[in-house]
Formats: structure tokens, C-alpha cells, sequence
């Protein structure tokens, strides 16, 4: 079964071009386009799709605001940024309202279909200049040095798989453990981390 992709961008001609992409693979299908948040806040909860592209900079209601309120009401929805914007303020607050990964436009087509299926696959792809700029981006704040610290040697072990890209079942193969303790220990490892998200768990350690 494909998977089912909707976009939120305000440019027709790119909104056109993004669906081509994704129409133009037999992996995966448009579910919709829209352009605006407003748009999105009343169709995507209709037809939810396997991953939403999202575009930051809309007219009216921001694309981090839309993300914030559909992850509200949807927790399950991943959410892949996709904006010409590498400003490290709006990718940190995108991120924080709930986006799995973050590509800039530029990107090529078949680095957008690749992200796509890393975020469905629970992965959290950035863009290697988007990255840098997240990491600058926490090294401005005085997170306290001691909270990577307090993570036990597993749950330790389990963050560097994940920094690494590695999907949950990988993480269980090459730790030999279950898919159900990784998970455990995700919980553990945001709940010590004081984080939501795989993205910011990833970029603390990144950044101690």
C-alpha cells in the first residue's frame, strides 16, 4: 500500500510540484494540498494522511502553528517541514510543536521521498545544514550539563542507536533486546531529558 501523503503550502506552483513528486511514485499517494493553515485545520482531520509536508511560512496561521494544533488533536501524525527558511529560531520552534523532521525546499526530489519514508518509519531527518543550525541553536541556552548524564548506561546506549538514524526494531536487534523495552526506555530517556520528541532527545545528546 502506498503511503498516504498530504501538503500544506501556500505557493501553487510549489504545491504542484510537490504533489508531482509524490504522484509521480508508485510508493506514494496525494491524499491533498491545501493552502493555508486554516484549510488544513478543517481537511487533513477528514483524511489523515501517513505523513503531512508542511510548509512554515503561510499566510494567516503559521505552519508551526498549524503543526502545534493538528499534533494537538492527532499525536500520531507525523509532520515533515519543508520550508526555505534555514533560520535555526523557526526550526527549534517547528520542532518543538511537534515536527519529526525538518528539509529545506532546495532539497532534491529524491531526498524529499526519502525523508518522507524515514519520518513514516519513525526516523527524524534534517537536513545536514538545518542540523548544524538546531545544535548552535540549543548551545545558546544553559541546558543543565547533568541531564544526559543522568540517563543509565542502556538508556544511554539506546539514544546513540537512535542519534544514529537506527528505527526501534534495529535498536532491539543490535542491543538484543525487545522492540517493547527500547520503547521503555525512549520514555525513560524523554521523561529524564524533559523532551517530547526523538528530534530533541537526539539533538541534547548532540549538544552536551
Amino acid at each position: 500500500m502506498p503511503l498516504r501523503i498530504s501538503i500544506v503550502e501556500d505557493d501553487p506552483a510549489v504545491r504542484k510540484s510537490l504533489a508531482g513528486i509524490i504522484e509521480d511514485s508508485p510508493d506514494f499517494e496525494c491524499l491533498g494540498a491545501y493552502g493555508s493553515a486554516e484549510e488544513a485545520l478543517c481537511e487533513v482531520p477528514q483524511r489523515l494522511p501517513d505523513v503531512l509536508l508542511m510548509d512554515i511560512g503561510l499566510p494567516g496561521r503559521s505552519g508551526i502553528e498549524c503543526t502545534a494544533a493538528l499534533k494537538a488533536a492527532h499525536p500520531g501524525l507525523q509532520v515533515l517541514i519543508l520550508t526555505t527558511y534555514d533560520e535555526s529560531k523557526s526550526i527549534f520552534e517547528a520542532l518543538r510543536a511537534g515536527a519529526s523532521g525538518y528539509l529545506l525546499k532546495r532539497s532534491r526530489p529524491e531526498e524529499l521521498l526519502k525523508a518522507v519514508e524515514e519520518v513514516h518509519a519513525g526516523g527524524a531527518p534534517m537536513s545536514p545544514s538545518i542540523a548544524r543550525l538546531v545544535v548552535t541553536h540549543f548551545r545558546q541556552f544553559n541546558q543543565p550539563a547533568n541531564e544526559v548524564e543522568n540517563l543509565t548506561q542502556r538508556e544511554l546506549e539506546v539514544l546513540q542507536h537512535l542519534a544514529k538514524g537506527l528505527l526501534y526494531k534495529e535498536v532491539a536487534e543490535s542491543l538484543g533486546i525487545g522492540i517493547g523495552t527500547v520503547r521503555t526506555h525512549v520514555e525513560a530517556i524523554y521523561r529524564k531529558l524533559h523532551v517530547q520528541t526523538r528530534t530533541e532527545a537526539v539533538l541534547k545528546l548532540l549538544s552536551k
